[in-house]
């Protein structure tokens, strides 16, 4: 049995798309379904039901699913009992939001090709309705985001939240406490519309009745610090970013007497039994975040351990 055969159908059954298993494994929508179609004569059955528009595994599809995490990772493990572990080069696909980025995840990954110089990384910054889409159609292998994948090929993991804070220029915001009715006459900047800053934001004025001048949305945190420095407003951003920036950007954290909601932040990823570099970069990144260990409370398989949360995200 050609285990790049069953390596397709894995995908496949996984993404449940066989045009979305064709982009993973880099091949043509033709060439994937050959190989489902010759596994299939080779079994003797059929695995996919083509008998309607929404995609199904038939009854021996989804046994054999099993069978082909099963074999996917017994080669795993036979190549690297036998010495072919140690794989050259292992392209990931990380996703992050602006809010992780500016934080803890450049040294991460400083810290990750050092551990493991095969890896080829490939990174991308965007928001969290676009990451958890790309990692449930499989487009990425692992995100950072304000909200964690609902899929259930895909686990998520609760990582610390970030502390918000309003940042302003000190030499405009002199005061060492501000209320936040003073807050709601400045102009404001936080994320675009529809993330879970902006939303919070929103929310904190609404319930204390109050309007706030104006609240602009930025989706780069360099943008509003570049504003924030020019005297354009004060910004809603992560404390943890604002203490990494302050090494070229003068910034001053303005105190208020109003509680600020915590950044939400969810690790989300794909296991692959045919590498174990995924499962291992995830470990290495909850402890790194200083989230609690795998195999703890905190950690979240599926869509069915998570917590309801806002449905914007960051």
């Amino acid at each position: 049995m050609n285990l790049r055969f069953v390596e397709a159908f894995y995908w496949v059954a996984a993404l449940k798309s066989i045009t979305l298993a064709a982009e993973k494994l880099f091949l043509t929508q033709s060439a994937m379904s050959s190989r489902i179609a010759t596994l299939e004569d080779e079994l003797g059955v059929l695995l996919l039901d083509r008998s309607g528009k929404q995609f199904r595994l038939t009854a021996a599809g989804t046994r054999f699913l099993v069978f082909s995490e099963k074999l996917l990772a017994l080669q795993r493990d036979a190549k690297a009992e036998m010495g072919a572990g140690t794989v050259t080069a292992v392209a990931l696909r990380i996703g992050a939001i602006e809010s992780v980025l500016h934080s803890w995840l450049i040294p991460w990954l400083e810290k990750m090709r050092a551990d493991h110089p095969g890896l080829e990384l490939e990174l991308t910054v965007e928001t969290t309705p676009i990451l958890t889409d790309q990692i449930q159609r499989g487009a990425l292998d692992m995100v950072f985001a304000a909200l964690p994948a609902s899929d259930d090929g895909v686990r998520n993991h609760t990582l610390p939240p970030m502390e918000m804070v309003f940042v302003g220029n000190p030499a405009l915001h002199k005061k060492k406490n501000y209320r936040l009715e003073e807050l709601a006459d400045m102009e404001l900047l936080t994320f675009q519309k529809g993330s879970q800053p902006h939303v919070t934001l929103q929310d904190l004025f609404r319930q204390h009745r109050l309007e706030p001048k104006k609240v602009h949305a930025i989706s780069s945190i360099s943008a509003m610090v570049q504003l924030v420095q020019g005297g354009f407003g004060v910004a809603l951003l992560p404390r943890i970013a604002v203490q990494r920036l302050a090494g070229y950007a003068k910034l001053k954290v303005l105190s208020c007497d109003t509680p600020l909601k915590a950044l939400p932040i969810y690790l989300s990823y794909r296991t692959d039994p045919t590498i174990s570099t995924v499962e291992l970069l995830v470990k290495s990144a909850v402890v790194f975040a200083g989230g609690k260990p795998l195999g703890s409370s905190g950690t979240k398989k599926g869509s069915r351990g998570v917590a309801k949360t806002n449905k914007n995200g960051a």
